[in-house]
């Protein structure tokens, strides 16, 4: 059951985001820009994948509502993951003797001076572990070049996952392994 409504232009209205369009990829769709004060202000355009055919798309609502309502205070507390993230790679770099890409951060205080997010998030349900509704972010970031940085927050309220961008929602998806539930960040190393 469909709980937007039709907007007569052809678009969707869904609730935080107003009349959203569809994009090139099947069931996806896209807001107009709309500021989003955890990424600054600036305006963003947010995706929504699976709306259409999902039968509780109050969770999406919810999800959206929630992370439009974060500060950028939301990252000071996955900053100690990012930056754990970042020694990782860091201490891969230095052991291979390749300092291409290494930059010198001194602590989790740091880290976010060092990392562009991107101005896309995109909101989804998990379709295999918990079900739940997350939004991701993907960004760039100064020590890795080639896998960037994703930042996803569950139900759009809280940061549950950081690292390199993989496209999982969940650590314990990423590795296929449920001890990681809750993990918000996984060393690979």
């Amino acid at each position: 059951m469909l709980t937007h409504r039709e907007d007569y232009g052809g678009g969707v209205q869904i609730p935080h985001l107003g009349t959203v369009t569809k994009t090139a990829e099947p069931g996806w769709y896209r807001s107009a820009p709309i500021p989003v004060p955890v990424l600054g202000g600036g305006p963003c355009r947010i995706r929504v994948d699976g709306y259409d055919d999902d039968p509780a798309q109050e969770d999406f609502h919810a999800a959206i509502r929630n992370f439009l309502a974060l500060d950028r205070s939301a990252f000071a507390v996955a900053a100690p993951s990012i930056y754990a993230y970042y020694r990782d790679v860091a201490d891969d770099l230095l052991a291979a003797g390749d300092d291409e890409w290494h930059v010198e951060i001194s602590g989790p205080d740091e880290v976010l001076a060092h990392v562009q997010l991107g101005n896309e998030p995109i909101v989804v349900r998990d379709p295999y572990d918990d079900r739940r509704v997350y939004v991701s972010i993907g960004g760039e970031c100064a020590w890795e070049p080639e896998h960037g940085l994703q930042i996803v927050f569950r139900d759009g309220a809280r940061v549950t996952k950081v690292g390199p961008y993989d496209g999982h929602l969940t650590n314990s998806a990423a590795y296929a392994d449920d001890e990681l539930d809750g993990v918000v960040y996984h060393s690979f190393r």
